[in-house]
């Protein structure tokens, strides 16, 4: 079998990235390359990318719900009420990644992101670039994972040109791949198949 799937107890093979961690391997198989089209979930996992930049994605998973509490929720519009006050409380708390840039872009993007429009607007600035289909990449293996594309460059250069920080190609890539923008699971893991059965864009509801 190839290194790059693990064979796990349960039977099942997964990517080789989330390893044996429980915590790391239970976000794969539930919440990892699903299609998330809630625009307020799509921004606190675009500010949570942001903080992970120069740090590994279970570092920010381990304190992801210290961040929720930090934060209020990543709810904007509390977030833009944040004073400076709040900054250096922020600062001081162990539970977060403690970075003052960071802290500072999430109080910009959170006002970036109402002067977008809000929840609706942002869902649909990300799926619009995709007529609503996540793309399915259909990798063989992790040589073929890209640490950026295309798609991610110009989604970072729009969100850049919006106000947005701390969101680069790279960011945005994983960004895309941990909100099932595009499905990046390999072929041969369990959850490729039942990500990519979740592509197409919801029904239109009746009557509209």
């Amino acid at each position: 079998m190839s290194e790059d799937l693990i064979l796990h107890p349960d039977g099942k093979r997964r990517c080789w990235w989330p390893g044996v961690d429980p915590l790391y391997v239970a976000y794969h198989d539930t919440e990892w390359g699903v299609p998330e089209r809630d625009g307020r979930a799509l921004f606190e996992k675009l500010i949570l990318d942001g903080f992970q930049a120069g740090l590994s994605w279970i570092t920010i998973l381990r304190k992801r719900e210290g961040f929720r509490r930090a934060f209020a929720r990543f709810e904007p519009e509390a977030i833009v009420r944040f004073t400076r006050a709040d900054v250096e409380r922020l600062m001081a708390d162990t539970g977060i990644v403690r970075n003052r840039a960071k802290i500072e872009g999430t109080i910009k993007s959170a006002r970036v992101y109402l002067d977008m429009g809000g929840p609706e607007a942002f869902a649909r600035f990300f799926w619009d670039r995709l007529d609503g289909r996540a793309f399915q990449s259909n990798l063989a293996s992790r040589r073929e994972v890209q640490a950026s594309t295309d798609l991610s460059t110009d989604l970072s250069k729009h969100l850049k040109s919006k106000g947005f920080t701390f969101c680069g190609p790279t960011i945005v890539h994983a960004f895309m791949q941990a909100t099932g923008l595009v499905n990046d699971h390999l072929i041969g893991c369990w959850r490729h198949a039942e990500c990519a059965a979740l592509a197409a864009p919801p029904p239109e509801p009746a009557g509209s």
